[in-house]
C-alpha cells in the first residue's frame, strides 16, 4: 500500500530560520508558485495556479501510476479519491458520502442537465440568468436540441449594480411567468459568483426559493471552494460543482461534485458512462475490484482512463492551506479585501468606479470589476438605453464604434500579453468596457497599482486609434 500522508516542508524566514505560524501574505509568498517572475498573475479566476509544493504531489502520484500501473490505478486509485472526498467534505461541512470529482464546473452541470429526465408533457423549463456561464448556456441550448424542445428555457435579465433584492425579486418574477405561459419551471441554474461580471450572487436566497416552489437547484459554484462561503450545509442546494483548481490550489483540472443522498438516484450515469454504471437491463462485467460503496460513489470513481492525481492533491491542498497559509478563513479575509481595496485603487486611476451596489454585496469574493474609461457606440437594433447617471459618466470618453469593439478588445489583450506581461479578461456591458481583476495571496495593492497605471496607458492608445492598425 502506498503512503498517502503529506509531509510539508519547513517554511524558511529570510535569515534562515523556520518560520513558526501562518506566512505572511503578499509579494513574499510568490516564490511559493510557479510563475514566471517577469509575469504578474493578475487573472486567478479563469484557471487558477498551483503553489510548488502541489506541483511536487501530483508529480508524485504520477510518478506512483507509473511505476505500477494495475495496482496503483485498480486498487490505490480508490484509496487516494477517499481520502481527498473526506478532506473537502470535512472542509464543506457534509457527508463525505455527498461529494465525489469531475474535471470541471461545465462537466458537472453537464452531469446534472443530461441525466434529468424531463417530463414527456414537453412543460418543464429550465431557468437561468443572462450572467450564466457560456458553456453552462450553450449546455442548456443543446439538452433543448436533444430532447427535441421537450424541455424549454427561460432567461433572467439582470442590469448591475443590482441589488441582492432585485435578483431576487427578477427570478420570482421569472417563475410566475413561466407559470402563466403555461409551464413548469423545473430546474434553475445558478451562479455562486458570476463570471463576467465576476460579482457575488445571492445564491442562499435563490436555492431557498427553489426550494418553497418546487424547483431543482443547480448550482455553478465554478468561482466558489477556497474564496468565498459556499454554506452547503444551511442552503442544501439540490446540486452544487464547484471547481478546485481555481482559489483551492489543486492541479487543473478538478471540481468537487456535491449530490445529496436523496437527488444520488437522479445522476443515473456519468459522462462517459463508464465501468460504475448499472443498467436497468442486467448487468455487465465490471474488471475493477468489488467494492461495497453506494452506487453513486462507484459510478465516479473510474470514468475511464484519465490522470485522476489532480484530484489526490485536494487533501494535500487543503492541509497546505491550513498549515503554511493560516486557513480558510484568513485568506478569504485577505483576498476579499485586496480586491475591494484594490479594485478602488484602480477605479481612481482610471478615473471610473468598481461594479458595486449600495449595500457592498458584489465584491464580498476575490474578484473586482473595474470601468475602463472606454464607451461603445450604440447599435441602433439592440441599443441600451443608459440611465442619466450612467449617460453623465460616459461624456468625454472615448467611443469605439461597437463593430469595432472586438478588435479593440483582442488589441488590448495582445498588448497585455506581449508588451506589459500580464492578462486582464475584459468585456463590455450596458456600453462601458469593463476589467476583471483578481485578488490572491501573493498580491498586494502594489500589483493594484500597476494595473490600474497599465490599463490607463492601453486605453490612451486605444483612444489613439493604435489597435485600427493591428
Amino acid at each position: 500500500m502506498v503512503a498517502t500522508t503529506v509531509e510539508l516542508p519547513l517554511q524558511q524566514k529570510a535569515d534562515g530560520d523556520a518560520q513558526t505560524g501562518p506566512l505572511p501574505f503578499g509579494n513574499s509568498l510568490l516564490k511559493e508558485f510557479l510563475h514566471d517572475p517577469a509575469y504578474r498573475n493578475l487573472n486567478h479566476g479563469s484557471f487558477g495556479t498551483i503553489p510548488r509544493f502541489i506541483q511536487s504531489q501530483l508529480r508524485t502520484y504520477q510518478d506512483l501510476a507509473e511505476s505500477r500501473p494495475d495496482s496503483f490505478i485498480r486498487y490505490q486509485t480508490p484509496v487516494l479519491l477517499d481520502e481527498s472526498r473526506a478532506a473537502v467534505a470535512a472542509l464543506l461541512k457534509v457527508p463525505t458520502e455527498t461529494v465525489v470529482f469531475v474535471s470541471n464546473a461545465t462537466l458537472g452541470v453537464n452531469t446534472v442537465l443530461r441525466n434529468i429526465v424531463w417530463s414527456p408533457d414537453g412543460l418543464d423549463e429550465i431557468l437561468y440568468f443572462d450572467t450564466i456561464y457560456g458553456a453552462c448556456g450553450k449546455t442548456i441550448d443543446y439538452v433543448i436540441e436533444d430532447k427535441l424542445n421537450a424541455v424549454s428555457s427561460r432567461c433572467v435579465s439582470l442590469v448591475y449594480p443590482a441589488e441582492d433584492e432585485d435578483v431576487i425579486a427578477a427570478f420570482r418574477a421569472a417563475i410566475t411567468a413561466s407559470r402563466a405561459a403555461g409551464k413548469r419551471p423545473r430546474l434553475a441554474v445558478i451562479d455562486v459568483v458570476s463570471s463576467m461580471p465576476g460579482v457575488v450572487f445571492p445564491f442562499p436566497q435563490i436555492i431557498q426559493i427553489c426550494k418553497s416552489e418546487g424547483l431543482i437547484s443547480c448550482v455553478d459554484g465554478a468561482q466558489g471552494i477556497g474564496m468565498v462561503d459556499l454554506k452547503i450545509s444551511e442552503t442544501d442546494p439540490d446540486f452544487l460543482v464547484s471547481n478546485c483548481h481555481k482559489w483551492l490550489f489543486t492541479p487543473r483540472g478538478c471540481a468537487v461534485f456535491y449530490v445529496p443522498v436523496r437527488n444520488q438516484h437522479l445522476i443515473r450515469s456519468t459522462l462517459p458512462t463508464s465501468h460504475g454504471f448499472v443498467a436497468k437491463t442486467g448487468e455487465r462485467f465490471n474488471p475493477l475490484p468489488p467494492t461495497s460503496k453506494s452506487e453513486f460513489v462507484n459510478n465516479f470513481e473510474f470514468v475511464g482512463t484519465v490522470d485522476n492525481s489532480p484530484f489526490f492533491c485536494v487533501k494535500d491542498a487543503i492541509k497546505w492551506r491550513e498549515e503554511v497559509l493560516g486557513g480558510e478563513e484568513r485568506i478569504m479575509a485577505y483576498t476579499t479585501r485586496l480586491a475591494r481595496e484594490g479594485g478602488q485603487k484602480v477605479a481612481e486611476i482610471l478615473g471610473t468606479r468598481v461594479l458595486e451596489n449600495k449595500k457592498g454585496t458584489l465584491v464580498r469574493c476575490a474578484m473586482v470589476n473595474v470601468a475602463l474609461p472606454l464607451v461603445t457606440g450604440v447599435d441602433l437594433k439592440a441599443g441600451v438605453k443608459l440611465t442619466e447617471k450612467e449617460e453623465k459618466e460616459v461624456e468625454g470618453m472615448y467611443e469605439i464604434p461597437k463593430e469595432e469593439a472586438a478588435k479593440a478588445f483582442n488589441w488590448m489583450y495582445k498588448v497585455l500579453r506581449e508588451e506589459y506581461n500580464t492578462f486582464v479578461p475584459m468585456t463590455f456591458y450596458r456600453r462601458r468596457f469593463w476589467a476583471r481583476l483578481s485578488a490572491q495571496v501573493y498580491l498586494e495593492e502594489s500589483d493594484f497599482e500597476w494595473a490600474g497605471q497599465t490599463l490607463k496607458e492601453v486605453c490612451e492608445r486605444v483612444a489613439k486609434g493604435e489597435y485600427k492598425s493591428a
